[in-house]
């Protein structure tokens, strides 16, 4: 049975697509979806080309959607990637959903030059790709639910490890 997990993000452009994309990309346990709070209606083309250009995923088909797209669907890990859908997360009822906040800079909110909006668009990749690995990497087999949420929680800050074992 495959895990299912949400990414939130405010508009659903850039923070959450990377997140499911790249999810989907490194793990077949998983099933990834990606939602926003008041999603712009349209991927950023630079998250479609840094995951195509640097990890090889092909996210032409990504959409920008809101929340209410998955009511009353059940996810088993809902993961804030921006502080705004932190604080607005809508309550997953009857969901015994784990969820965590893995805060990140909005790369869309960067100006500059070409090169500098994909630098920062890269950078928010490469962390999440690295928090992904650490996710990936968690005993879900194993662990209590109590003992993954602290985990999951905890990739999501600064410089600091899962508590619990390894894949599983």
């Amino acid at each position: 049975m495959k895990r299912k997990v949400l990414f939130l993000c405010t508009g659903n452009s850039a923070r959450s697509i990377l997140a499911e994309y790249l999810l989907r990309s490194m793990d077949p346990r998983f099933e990834s979806h990606s939602a926003g709070a008041e999603p712009t209606g349209r991927v950023h083309p630079v998250a479609i080309e840094v995951l195509k250009n640097f990890y090889g995923i092909d996210a032409s088909s990504a959409e920008s959607k809101s929340w209410t797209a998955f009511d009353g669907a059940r996810f088993d890990v809902v993961i804030t990637v921006c502080d705004h859908a932190r604080d607005t997360c809508p309550l997953w009822p009857g969901s015994s959903a784990i969820i965590a906040h893995w805060g990140s800079p909005d790369p869309v909110a960067v100006d500059g030059d070409a090169a500098r909006v994909e630098v920062a668009f890269r950078r928010v990749a490469e962390e999440t790709h690295h928090r992904l690995e650490r996710f990936c990497a968690l005993p879900f087999a194993r662990a209590t639910i109590a003992e993954l949420a602290e985990a999951i929680q905890r990739i999501g800050q600064p410089a600091e490890a899962p508590a619990i074992g390894t894949r599983g």
